[in-house]
């Protein structure tokens, strides 16, 4: 592992709406992309899946069509993006790694355009129209952390926020940053009597992350009813990002489509690891049970 830098970086959160088609969704994104660079964003999240609708909703091979490779095609657009801005970019999608097998993927793309890697979703959701474990098989890559230009990075995707051993492990890698492509919504029958209390539910338990491993934690959603199978999902956007202290430093609401900015400052890790001294104290000779189901 390479030493800790101690130089900040600007990291941005993309929150966008995605449309029926494939490639006015990547358009937007560049777009997206070009306004984060104006911005001075050196670190960019793009939401989970970002080039597509939302299509786990039902069961329908024909959307196994959407798979690419990757490398492929839609990276190789980012990696040229990535150049040009001189960021990084991590770019969600449906990876076809051969014929019949996909994994709901991450590719890290350095400053310079090289794919520094993939990570593959390791926690595959199944539930009323979250059918994933259809379309994905789960991430066979383990945790990850990428040493890229700018700072140390770990990338989990979506139902991974729920698992406090995901985001500890990741952060053992030495991650200065926990980042969340995601995808999640409401049920629109399910809005009025348990929305507000699914996103401080979301919220709160990626701000924990943040302070139990000292870390920041940033989550980019998508906005938008999308109609897929019956109601459809309304996705309630409210990216945001948290520092190590758990405070909120940036976030949006449920409506806008935007960049957020925040500085990621390892200093800042260092300090707070020194007042808050979790890992110095973790007991890691009495944590055997968690193996075990």
């Amino acid at each position: 592992m390479k030493p800790r830098s101690p130089s900040p970086f600007t990291l941005g959160v993309i929150q966008m709406r995605m449309q029926p088609d494939i490639a006015v969704n990547l358009a937007h994104a560049l777009s997206l992309l070009d306004a984060a660079a104006a911005k001075g964003v050196q670190v960019v999240l793009l939401p989970e899946l970002f080039n597509a609708q939302y299509f786990c909703q039902k069961l329908d091979p024909a959307y196994m069509d959407i798979a690419e490779p990757i490398p492929g095609k839609t990276t190789d657009v980012l990696a040229a993006k990535a150049k040009q801005h001189n960021m990084v970019i991590i770019a969600p999608l449906y990876e076809r790694a051969a014929a019949g097998l996909y994994y709901n993927s991450a590719a890290v793309l350095d400053a310079d355009g090289t794919l520094k890697g993939v990570y593959r979703k390791m926690h595959i959701p199944h539930d009323p129209l979250f059918e994933e474990k259809y379309y994905f098989a789960p991430g066979d890559t383990g945790f990850m952390a990428f040493d890229t230009r700018y700072g140390r990075i770990g990338v989990l995707i979506c139902w991974d926020q729920w698992f406090p051993e995901a985001a500890r492990a990741t952060a053992l890698l030495g991650a200065d940053v926990l980042l969340y492509p995601t995808a999640i919504g409401w049920h629109p029958s399910e809005k009025a009597a348990f929305g507000a209390d699914q996103v401080t539910a979301w919220r709160t338990a990626q701000r924990a992350h943040a302070i139990a491993s000292g870390v920041y934690v940033a989550a980019a959603n998508r906005i938008g009813h999308e109609i897929i199978s019956g109601d459809g999902l309304e996705f309630f956007g409210h990216s945001f990002v948290y520092d190590p202290f758990g405070r909120e430093l940036a976030s949006l609401d449920e409506h806008a489509e935007g960049v957020l900015t925040a500085l990621i400052d390892p200093r800042a890790i260092e300090d707070t690891r020194r007042n808050w001294p979790f890992r110095r104290d973790r007991r890691v000779d009495a944590y055997q049970g968690l193996l075990k189901k």
